[in-house]
């Protein structure tokens, strides 16, 4: 890291064991990600609850090329607030959603994210605008039924034999129709 590691300790007293164990999982994180940049952590009682045991908050903010990434862990429901008043086992659940914050991130600069598939492309074959539907050629030769109803802008009448068209197929009552279609622009 570029920067040194800031802890701060906010409403309790800061404890050695307890910074031993950031400095631990910072070191995950950066062998993780080496080119994080800087990471502040900041742990906070922000209540006093003697029956039930404290709230911790923990926040953690990674500093990395182009940006930063935050990752807060607090309780969100009510009924989470006294489910665990260990401050080991919260920070131990905000850093694991640092690493997943970070490997997501790592993936995404480097191009791993998932790619959603292409619709088809085709062509409209025949239209009944008196019938509220239609038949689209596929890119293999094969017809699917459209409906009016899976026109994305609605307009059937537009439609002419040979207009290119992108569709989504599905499994219809009697063979495959198509299930979306749109006209294609240029």
């Amino acid at each position: 890291m570029d920067v040194p590691l800031e802890i701060r300790f906010h409403e309790l007293d800061p404890s050695d064991a307890l910074e031993a164990a950031i400095r631990d999982r910072v070191e995950r994180l950066d062998k993780l990600y080496p080119r994080l940049t800087s990471c502040r952590v900041a742990v906070e009682a922000p209540h006093r609850q003697h029956r039930k045991g404290n709230i911790w908050q923990i926040r953690i903010e990674l500093g990395v090329p182009g940006g930063k990434l935050a990752i807060s862990r607090e309780p969100h429901h009510p009924r989470e607030k006294y489910a665990s008043p260990d401050i080991y086992k919260t920070l131990r659940d905000a850093f694991d959603a640092a690493e997943r914050r970070l490997l997501d991130y790592k993936r995404q600069i480097n191009g791993d994210v998932k790619a959603h598939e292409e619709p088809y492309a085709g062509r409209v074959a025949i239209v009944h605008p008196d019938r509220d539907h239609g038949f689209i050629v596929t890119n293999t030769g094969d017809q699917l039924y459209f409906h009016r109803n899976s026109l994305m802008d609605g307009a059937l009448e537009g439609l002419k034999p040979g207009t290119p068209v992108h569709y989504v197929e599905a499994a219809g009552d009697t063979g495959p129709t198509a299930a979306k279609v749109w006209v294609t622009t240029p």
